[in-house]
């Protein structure tokens, strides 16, 4: 039977063949000597193929299968391609046995993980830069560290947005303080009691009466000028008062200065450490007001702590049934129980809460069970909804205060599926809410760039609106000059026909016209026909004022024609059409 070894690494899936595998079995000092040595180790086991990873993620996900004992695509694909076809004579060695019976179940292969498969293994390990052609020392402790950091990460941080590890440390922390912060106040107290034994029993909370400590030193001192002071301490005038009153009259011992001064710093450190709680409190309410919501106003911040520090985290108290959260925290006296065959304990942590106080003696294990239901679903809301908000926490309690209005006067309390739904639909509107919001936060800030563009849009409006204004004037313009231009073609072209007409009839240029006895305005016309005929006779004889002959009267007709072209010339492609309709008048007058 021939022994194949598959080896997974950080770079790819290697899979060797193990020569005189028999042989091998019987001498394994000698094959544990050879796997320090690469030329030995090479004589015993050769590489038959080498698969490499084409990314990081793939070897990420890979790795992350084996590790789990889990057969990926990959690996059964390079084992089905290397491997001989007769399984019944091929003997695979892997290095962890859940990875080898998945490969048994899903290829048949026989396996092993015992004898000499670990040594070979290390063997292959040591050596493998010596096996695949390429594969540095350097590049293979590259990929592996890489790989291991990836591998890390994945496993530490699960999910990074539910740190429900913060919440542990803090519910820890507190809980330890409040031990401290006791016992150092139990020292404070004897402590300074020996100066002035009267302040224990006027101010009992600890906090004020380190701080007290802190602010009297010696007793002796106090005087009507302190009570301000003591008055802001305690909160309270009377108090105050009280304090000042004892001072006068304690039987206390005097202390020297030394010894006030140490009880001074201790005082202070004691109070500083009760500052601190108040912190880390208002720290823990804003990380479950993130974390877990539904489950902080359901059943308080604290308590809800400690469920979730007692289960290990978020994930796993959702996981835990409602009978098991109902006795969380009680796990020693449930098998007290059960040892002794007694009552079993009816709440664990929950205890805490204010509803199993406010419920009556016989009624404290009934609200404990339906208290650790709701428990139950708030916790698997926050640890498994996507948009989180404390909807359902809300009317989860609104339910557990009508079951305790049930036990206490008998009112009906609602069905959870229209509670659950009422809280689906303000849940739905409340994230709709959000979405508003954010979307007019996003313009906001996007706004002083649109604040800036609006006056450049509105002076490009200005802009196109001047060039439209513009244009429209040069349009009417434009139609002015043609009219003028078709009015001067006309007077031209009259012009030309009358000093035709007078060269026809005469022989002779028209010089002046017959004067006529008629009204003011038609001779300041005739003037004006006048001129303008002086101005044609001009254009035509090149601006010469002779008198011409008969004989020149063709080449007036050429200069004539010229003149024509040269005024259809100036005129624009509008009055084209104008001039070539008295073009043709012109020709059939001629004609006649």
């Amino acid at each position: 039977m021939q022994l194949f070894v598959v080896f997974e690494h950080a770079s790819g899936y290697g899979l060797f063949s193990v020569r005189e595998f028999e042989e091998v079995g019987a001498f394994l000092p000698q094959v544990e000597e050879a796997v320090t040595q690469a030329a030995k180790f090479q004589q015993v086991v050769k590489l038959v193929g080498y698969r490499a990873f084409t990314s990081a993620a793939q070897a990420l996900e890979n790795i992350n299968a084996v590790s789990e004992g889990l057969l990926t695509e990959e690996l059964k694909a390079f084992l089905e391609t290397n491997l001989p076809k007769k399984k019944s004579k091929v003997q695979l060695g892997v290095c962890d046995s859940k990875l080898g019976a998945a490969i048994n179940e899903a290829l048949g292969v026989g396996v092993t993980h015992v004898g000499v498969v670990p040594e070979i293994i290390r063997g292959i390990r040591t050596h493998l830069s010596h096996f695949v052609k390429g594969l540095s020392l350097a590049s293979m402790k590259q990929t592996e560290l890489g790989l291991g950091h990836s591998y890390s990460r994945g496993k530490v941080k699960f999910n990074i947005n539910r740190a429900d590890n913060m919440i542990i440390q803090s519910i820890s922390l507190i809980d330890q303080l409040d031990k401290d912060i006791n016992t150092f106040a139990m020292r404070i107290k004897e402590w300074y009691s020996y100066h002035f034994p009267e302040l224990a029993k006027v101010v009992t909370d600890n906090y004020q009466y380190s701080k007290c400590a802190h602010f009297i030193k010696d007793r002796k001192t106090l005087s009507e000028e302190s009570l301000p002071k003591l008055e802001e301490i305690t909160m309270d005038s009377a108090m105050a008062q009280a304090i000042l009153d004892a001072a006068r009259m304690s039987m206390g011992m005097d202390i020297s200065t030394i010894d006030l001064m140490n009880i001074e710093r201790f005082a202070k450190r004691v109070s500083s450490l009760s500052e601190y709680r108040k912190q880390l409190a208002q720290y823990l309410k804003k990380k479950m007001d993130f974390v877990a919501p539904n489950l902080a106003v359901l059943i308080g911040e604290v308590v809800g702590a400690r469920l979730i520090s007692h289960a290990g985290s978020l994930t796993n108290l959702a996981k835990y049934p409602a009978s098991t959260v109902q006795i969380l925290g009680a796990e020693k006296a449930l098998f007290r129980a059960i040892k002794t065959r007694t009552n079993t304990p009816k709440y664990g942590l929950i205890y805490h809460s204010t509803f199993i106080g406010r419920a009556d003696l016989a009624n404290k294990g009934r609200i404990s069970r339906y208290l650790a239901n709701k428990c139950s679903m708030a916790s698997r809301i926050d640890c498994f909804s996507e948009s989180l908000s404390s909807v359902f926490g809300e009317h989860l309690r609104e339910q557990v205060e009508e079951r305790l209005a049930f036990y206490e006067t008998g009112g009906v309390p609602r069905k959870n599926a229209e509670v659950m739904k009422a809280a689906l639909e303000e849940h739905n509107a409340k994230m709709e809410e959000k979405k508003t919001k954010k979307r007019k936060l996003d313009e906001l800030i996007n706004g002083g760039e649109e604040m800036t563009e609006v006056p450049k849009k509105k002076k490009k409006k200005k802009v196109a609106a001047e060039i439209a204004a513009t244009a429209v004037a040069e349009t009417e313009v434009n139609e002015e000059t043609t009219q003028n231009q078709e009015g001067s073609v006309k007077k031209k072209k009259q012009q030309l026909h009358q000093v035709l007409d007078s060269e026809n009839l005469n022989g002779e240029k028209m010089v002046a016209a017959e004067v006529v006895a008629e009204s003011p305005k038609k001779k300041k016309k005739k003037k004006k026909q006048q001129e303008q005929e002086g101005n044609a006779l001009e254009v035509i004889n090149g601006g010469v004022g002779e008198v011409i002959a008969p004989e020149e009267i063709p080449k007036i007709k050429k200069k004539k024609k010229h003149a024509e072209s040269a005024i259809q010339e100036e005129i624009n492609p509008e009055t084209e059409v104008v001039v070539s309709k008295k073009k043709k008048k012109k020709q059939s007058l001629e004609g006649i």
